[in-house]
């Protein structure tokens, strides 16, 4: 009996009943038809069209970022999964189940700092993601929604990469979380020590914060309730909106412009598809490399009597920590993020500017660009901040400079002082310094007609705030480097925050301008509290002790 060749053999068996009714399509003959069936027929690769532009194949378009960050996501996943057999959420026996992890599991080591790296990189890939989406306009209609989606997917993000800091239960995790969940405590109206908390009936045993730990301080009902939200709630809830995504991804179509019109576009599969997998390949050798290389980070047991100095966030919260020198907490961690997270969403609304879609247009879209790229800018400025520059009781350190020895807190330069040795304005200075900035930064920019000579003003602007300056360090003997502070933020305020939105919006209708004006007032509003703090050491621009109110 002959034998049969292998090609045969391989027809016979994908022909068969069995390999059809698991697989569509029979044998493969590398056709149109066929490269587009293997697309719509693949659980995975049918969120795919079955053609894209080639703009889309380029690297240096989407960098990837998408599919990366999914790519980490599915890291963690099975990197948790693994992890788990391994841990109890129980603080006696949380430490020394990552010590066994380190020291007696085989590859424990590996796969906890693979998990705690893709972690870290997931959220890099995420935040780069959003930036690249915006600079290519990919937001606009008809992806509004699957823009807002993106923005939740974010804060998940980062939040489950929070949940997921206390459970190796160590100084460094029961320190950040605290300095994280104290923030929570100050939300206006929910936690005991923010605005109206009090009027509410809110107590530090049944406010938010008391919701989020189990209790009132960092022990073994934060730790397990951490542990369910990263390890169950927060993924299931990333991962429905990951489906929701990838959908309209798919039925809003991929965002990138033609080269030409009439352009011919090409088989999704093998150009896109090789390219994502060869991407995920080398994400995962780089992260594995990288844990080889680099431990993740491990301090001794935590010991909630024993404080680390300086206590500090995890690294992508510092920046809201860093708020805490200029703000109230329920401002830092409450409002500010709250506004940025609901500007980010209203963004695809507020934009009206048809140009600059699919591809990168900085000339087209100056305004959206500049003022986003500023925010993020100023967003890992603060992180900069607070990482390498806080030491000892979160004082200002340079860094070549050492953490031993006490270094005492600027004297204040102004003669009306408040609590913790800094500045307060009086109540009626601080209304009226605050309405006036609120007024006359949302208003002014629409209310002159024509357009202003912005070079001349801004050098205009910068002179007369030197001149104030050299006045200052006459009368109130500020420094060289407090002047600097000054002609910088006063600077950056009025080019953002006047030249530009006079030059670029002020032809909005009134509704549009409002609320973008209204976000571009208080972005400038925090490099404004920034200068008086650094500048001339006040704290508060108007203090209400009645409702627990500090701005």
């Amino acid at each position: 009996m002959p034998i049969p060749d292998i090609e045969t053999l391989k027809k016979e068996v994908i022909d068969s009943p069995v390999w059809r009714a698991v697989f569509r399509g029979g044998v493969w003959a590398d056709t149109p038809r066929d490269r587009q069936a293997h697309i719509s027929g693949n659980v995975w690769l049918h969120l795919h069209p079955a053609k894209v532009r080639p703009r889309a194949l380029k690297w240096t378009y989407t960098w990837g970022l998408g599919g990366l960050a999914f790519a980490l996501f599915l890291l963690l996943a099975l990197s948790g999964v693994s992890l788990m057999f391994y841990y109890r959420p129980v603080p006696g026996l949380a430490f020394r189940d990552i010590k066994d992890l380190e020291y007696a599991v085989t590859l424990g080591k590996l796969l906890r700092n693979m998990h705690r790296w893709a972690a870290q990189a997931m959220v890099v890939a995420v935040i780069a993601h959003m930036v690249r989406v915006f600079l290519t306009g990919a937001y606009k209609r008809p992806r509004e929604f699957n823009w807002g989606i993106g923005v939740l997917l974010l804060t998940l993000t980062l939040f489950l990469s929070f949940t997921g800091y206390l459970l190796p239960w160590d100084q460094l995790a029961i320190w950040a979380v605290t300095v994280g969940t104290n923030m929570a405590g100050a939300t206006p109206f929910l936690g005991n020590a923010g605005p109206f908390g009090g009027l509410m009936g809110m107590h530090i045993n049944n406010d938010v914060r008391f919701t989020m730990l189990g209790g009132t301080v960092v022990g073994g009902s934060a730790l397990l309730r951490f542990y369910v939200l990263h390890c169950i709630a927060v993924p299931l809830l990333v991962g429905i909106l990951l489906i929701l995504h990838f959908w309209r991804v798919r039925k809003d179509s991929f965002s990138a412009a033609p080269y030409s019109a009439n352009e011919p576009k090409v088989d999704v599969w093998p150009n896109l598809v090789k390219r994502e997998y060869l991407a995920a390949v080398g994400l995962v050798i780089f992260i594995m490399v990288w844990a080889l290389l680099q431990n993740a980070p491990l301090e001794i047991m935590a010991n909630p009597n024993v404080t680390m100095n300086p206590a500090k966030a995890p690294w992508y919260f510092v920046g809201l920590q860093e708020m805490l020198v200029y703000f109230d907490p329920w401002i830092a961690g409450v409002l500010l993020p709250g506004m940025i997270a609901a500007g980010l969403i209203m963004v695809p609304y507020l934009d009206t500017n048809p140009k600059g879609v699919g591809y990168y247009a900085w000339g087209e879209r100056p305004f959206a660009n500049t003022m986003f790229l500023l925010g993020v800018t100023m967003w890992f400025t603060l992180i900069t901040i607070g990482e390498f520059f806080r030491g000892p009781s979160y004082a200002w350190y340079w860094p070549w400079e050492s953490w031993y020895g006490f270094k005492p807190a600027p004297p204040p330069t102004w003669s009306v002082f408040g609590p913790h040795g800094a500045a307060v304005l009086p109540i009626a200075l601080g209304v009226a310094v605050l309405g006036a900035l609120f007024t006359g930064g949302i208003f002014l920019p629409k209310l002159i007609q024509r357009e202003l000579p912005g070079k001349k003003l801004l050098l205009g602007f910068l002179a007369l705030v030197a001149l104030v300056g050299l006045g200052g360090m006459a009368a109130h003997k500020l420094t060289g480097l407090q002047v600097g502070f000054l002609l910088f933020f006063c600077g950056m305020v009025f080019q953002f925050g006047f030249i530009m939105p006079q030059r670029h919006i002020r032809r909005l209708d009134w509704a549009r301008y409002l609320v973008t004006m209204t976000l571009v007032v208080c972005m400038m509003g925090v490099w404004l509290k920034m200068c008086a703090r650094l500048c001339f050491n006040i704290k508060y621009v108007l203090t209400v002790p009645a409702v627990s109110m500090n701005i």
